[in-house]
């Protein structure tokens, strides 16, 4: 596959001029090829992809249900910590003119490492949190303001079973010294008790250094650098930095804990982020992932599961960032992943299996479980922040892809289908008496 036509990335924009440069997402992606559709099956898939867009909104309007005191909605039906607002880096003059509207300023951190100050902001009392940002940005029009918008996960789990004897690789050619990798993971809480991880090195950031071990954050770090019988993710013998920015609490997830995430992985020099996780756009997760990515960090996304027709989901669609979307064992795309020029890879997300909590293996489906595939490939070439070296290693695998869609890039599989040797097939598992289905 030829690359050598998409240039200029914002991971690469202070590269020289000599080495050859990457854009994400690219030059413009030609359309989808045209396909002739009945009327009757043109209206059963636009109805399922209307379903698809609900379900997240469904989860959302639950969560802002259940938690009223501390969650609302912005005005497009987003969900934000209720009471907060956030600025990226203020003047000393904006910060006196905040506090002279009657702001108070609840919390700041400082992320040393991108030279960035993060506040967040209580409006006035009895001023509505739509009318108290907009009182913030046109006191200071060219700061950044913006909600404390709530990022959630995605995919399906449903329970499978314990790992079969070993029969899908060679442990001990694993377990031989070679390359010390390293990975960070921003997501829920990691079972680090799991027999998957029972040789792994695993530093872990949130909640006080308290461990709550989540589903979602467990199955994806597995497929990160997960080991154990018939079971593997990518990079069994990397170190895992894994941050849990949702600590069980209905607020988890806000902009303001990821940023204290992509923080502790910066001081850690962890080049290669995965996260597996969606939500609106956001002004100052924007700022902070240029930040990022200008430093010469990868961070690699999920597209989201919420149907082709859906508009994107970030921070995957920041142009900065690999978006990834999923497919089945069969190579097709899942139904549910979101379609776009944000899609840059395609990864197995479906038809497999990976860790679950209390000692369990499961069945996954959704992009979530296809983003880590793609960020344990890039980590093996990208061992700390390099703008050249991570330009290179993306602009590698991309010509190492395969293509799926129609040649060349597209909007449903980006460059094409990678890591497809990586899928453990749940079949391979043990039974268990009985699954039950969880979305996530």
């Amino acid at each position: 596959m030829r690359v050598s036509t998409w240039m200029t990335l914002g991971i690469v924009a202070l590269a020289n001029a000599a080495h050859a440069q990457l854009r994400l997402p690219g030059v413009p992606l030609p359309a989808l090829p045209s396909q002739t559709l009945s009327q009757t099956a043109a209206q059963t898939a636009a109805n399922s992809a209307q379903r698809l867009d609900e379900v997240r909104h469904v989860l959302i309007a639950n969560l802002i249900r259940s938690n009223p005191r501390t969650i609302a909605q912005d005005p497009h039906g987003e969900p934000i910590v209720r009471n907060e607002l956030l600025a990226f880096s203020p003047s000393a003059a904006a910060l006196d003119a905040v506090r002279s509207l009657g702001f108070q300023i609840l919390r700041e951190q400082t992320i040393d490492a991108l030279e960035v100050r993060v506040f967040v902001l209580q409006p006035p009392r009895h001023t509505p949190m739509a009318a108290a940002l907009r009182l913030l940005r046109e006191a200071d029009p060219n700061g950044t303001y913006d909600f404390n918008h709530i990022y959630t996960g995605g995919g399906h789990m449903s329970d499978a079973a314990s790992p079969a004897s070993p029969q899908v690789v060679d442990a001990e050619a694993l377990a031989k010294a070679g390359p010390v990798y390293r990975i960070g993971l921003i997501d829920t809480g990691v079972d680090i008790t799991h027999p998957a991880f029972h040789d792994a090195v695993i530093h872990t950031s949130g909640c006080g250094d308290r461990i709550m071990a989540s589903r979602h954050g467990t199955a994806v770090a597995s497929l990160l650098i997960g080991q154990s019988g018939g079971f593997h993710g990518v990079l069994p013998t990397a170190e895992l930095f894994a941050a849990d920015i949702y600590c069980d609490a209905p607020t988890g997830g806000a902009v303001d804990a990821l940023a204290a995430a992509f923080s502790w992985l910066a001081q850690q020099r962890v080049a290669v982020i995965n996260v597996s996780l969606v939500g609106p756009d956001n002004a100052l997760l924007k700022q902070i992932v240029h930040a990022l990515t200008a430093r010469g960090y990868l961070l690699v996304a999920a597209v989201g599961n919420d149907g082709p027709a859906a508009p994107p989901l970030y921070p995957a669609s920041y142009p900065q960032v690999i978006g990834v979307t999923a497919v089945d064992a069969h190579h097709r795309v899942l139904i549910e992943a979101a379609r776009g020029p944000q899609v840059m890879f395609a990864a197995p997300g479906a038809d497999m299996a990976a860790a679950d909590i209390a000692g369990k293996y499961a069945a996954v489906r959704g992009t979530s479980f296809a983003s880590p595939i793609v960020a344990a490939i890039l980590a093996r070439t990208v061992s700390a922040p390099d703008v050249r070296v991570a330009g290179g290693a993306v602009e590698a695998l991309a010509s190492q892809a395969i293509d799926l869609g129609p040649p060349g890039r597209d909007l449903t599989y980006g460059f094409g289908l990678v890591g497809a040797e990586y899928a453990i097939d749940p079949g391979l598992m043990e039974e268990t008496p009985r699954r039950r289905r969880i979305n996530q």
